[in-house]
């Protein structure tokens, strides 16, 4: 997974050519100390809880959580604890509003080096790090899919000039695969546009590390630096590129980790068009990653040194509520597994596979994936893994992706439609972003959208939640926060209304969801059509109407004695 595709607002500057651009910003950083206009954005402050406010009461596209709330403790329902796993980039066990809601494998004695659960994994306390070393080290950085392929690929069909006719359906698959990795990797590179940047980024760095002195803190958004100057060039060159890009997106909750890794993200891709990748997993890991029986490895280190992302997730689901700390999650009986998967760059299918096995075999009952890439080399072990936890009455909600692209038509996975053609999970819940009318519209504008694939949208603009640090919170903006939500209100759900099945969940989260009445921006268009033509159920995840629903569907349950998998038919 390429972490700034699926957790922050992509940049415009992963779109276009910028050299010109960037040359201005470095000759107007030198020269000046830049202004901006934030009256705008001061007059429209959004409370940091939207996502969770009532749409009525408040104007906020928000789930209407406490509306739920309400409605459940009337009922005098008493939660029931559910485990949800995270595979993710890491967490941080230490963040306040984390530490009490982690899950905790009380079969395993903690730091005694010995697997007393016997599951393969030893001292697995709050889970697993699937990209962890024997040695302690992990894998931070990975290649993207595309250049594994193009590499591993390369010498059978670069100069294949077989008739496609007569390949088989496999090879034709494969030779397809191929030239597509081709294409994504050496298409719309301007190497001009590469050595401004990487004579641009240690600048950068040096200036990001002067603002972060200067600020005393380790992340900081553009809105920030409203007022900050510095005598130092390289900082108020990192200042005006940050800035800029945050007026030229109209978001100025951008941060310098956005803006960093974006660029490097960039880099690192032009490399792999000209270099085969490194494996950092062959090096740290030592597994066989073409072989998905060899599971045991990894190691226990949950926390790495990369947990941005998976701690964010992890504080929208289930950050401790009602502490007078931070935020309150959305769900509050759950127990957060961290089943750490995904590099900065593209995650292995082996890693997800095991990875839901784990959590599945853990006891897990909702497993949030906010990650997703254009390339699949073993998407069968994935499409393996999604059928044993459907087997096992586990829901999986995962992030439609960043690309403002229709996922009807373009790959994007893991995805549900089976590639055997054996139909497609009913398992899985797949959520665009959405946003504000006040703050840039309902649909968020780098959401992937499809009226077949993309199942539901839900809150994903500027999302307040807890980030590496003891009392660390930020904002971050994807559809890898939108993700979350919904599995916030899967939790909240389940945990009320224990014996419901995936299946149900699914039904009852589609079929209360808020359909605006106005037309909706296309993402990255300014086209506008109803929100039910570029998604199946056209609507907005909304916890309250969820919950009654459940009830209802709940009631009906216990009063039928119809064969679960009759009522399964009746009900959906």
């Amino acid at each position: 997974m390429n972490v700034i595709t699926f957790a922050v607002i992509t940049l415009k500057i992963m779109f276009k050519p910028f050299t010109g651009y960037f040359l201005t910003l470095l000759l107007f950083a030198v020269n000046s100390f830049a202004q901006y206009n934030f009256d705008q954005k001061e007059k429209t402050k959004i409370p940091n809880n939207w996502y969770q406010l009532d749409l009525v009461k408040t104007g906020y596209n928000g789930i209407s959580l406490d509306k739920a709330y309400t409605l459940l403790n009337a009922k005098k329902l008493t939660g029931n604890r559910i485990i949800v796993a995270v595979i993710d980039t890491g967490i941080d066990t230490l963040q306040e509003d984390i530490k009490p809601v982690l899950w905790t494998n009380s079969k395993e004695i903690p730091g005694n080096g010995i697997d007393d659960d016997h599951n393969g994994y030893i001292d697995d306390i709050h889970g697993w790090n699937f990209l962890g070393g024997k040695d302690g080290r992990n894998v931070k950085e990975e290649s993207y899919e595309a250049a594994r392929i193009y590499y591993t690929l390369k010498s059978k069909w670069e100069d294949n000039t077989t008739d496609t006719n007569k390949l088989q359906e496999n090879d034709l698959l494969e030779y397809q695969t191929f030239n597509r990795s081709k294409a994504w990797l050496f298409n719309d590179i301007d190497f001009e546009e590469i050595a401004v940047i990487k004579s641009t980024l240690p600048k950068m760095k040096v200036g990001d590390s002067i603002i972060r002195s200067d600020l005393g803190k380790t992340e900081y958004s553009a809105v920030e630096l409203k007022d900050y100057s510095s005598s130092y060039l390289f900082a108020r060159i990192t200042r005006s590129i940050l800035l800029e890009i945050a007026k030229d997106n109209n978001n100025f909750d951008i941060t310098n980790r956005d803006l960093l890794e974006s660029l490097q993200a960039k880099v690192r891709k032009a490399d792999a068009a000209t270099t085969p990748p490194r494996s950092f997993r062959k090096e740290i890991i030592g597994d066989d990653e073409t072989n998905i029986n060899d599971r045991n490895y990894g190691n226990n280190d949950i926390m790495a040194d990369f947990s941005f992302h998976g701690t964010h997730c992890s504080g929208i689901i289930a950050a401790a509520r009602n502490n007078n700390k931070g935020i309150d999650g959305i769900a509050d009986h759950v127990q957060i597994m961290m089943l750490r998967a995904l590099p900065d760059g593209d995650e292995y299918d082996k890693d997800i596979a095991n990875a839901i096995h784990y959590a599945v075999d853990n006891g897990a009952k909702i497993i949030n994936m906010s990650f997703g890439k254009d390339f699949s080399l073993h998407k069968q072990w994935v499409d393996d893994a999604f059928r044993y936890a459907d087997s096992k009455g586990v829901l999986l909600v995962h992030a439609a992706g960043n690309d403002s692209k229709n996922i009807d038509t373009a790959d994007n996975f893991p995805n549900p439609v089976y590639m055997d053609g054996k139909g497609r999970a009913g398992n899985v819940i797949t959520v665009g972003a959405s946003g504000n009318v006040n703050d840039g519209g309902i649909t968020a504008y780098f959401s992937n959208y499809g009226k077949s694939k993309v199942d539901v949208f839900a809150p994903g603009v500027s999302i307040y939640s807890t980030i590496p640090g003891v009392n660390a919170y930020g904002k971050a903006s994807g559809t890898s926060m939108a993700c979350p939500v919904v599995t916030g209100v899967a939790a909240l759900i389940l945990e009320h209304y224990p014996k419901l099945s995936p299946q149900q969940i699914k039904y009852i989260i589609e079929k209360s969801v808020t359909v605006p009445a106005e037309k909706v921006n296309i993402p990255g268009t300014e086209n506008k059509v109803y929100l039910n033509e570029i998604s199946k159920t056209g609507g907005i995840v909304n916890a309250y109407e969820a919950v009654k629903l459940a009830g209802t569907i709940n009631a009906e349950k216990r009063k039928t004695v119809l064969p679960k998998s009759k009522l399964k038919k009746i009900k959906m």
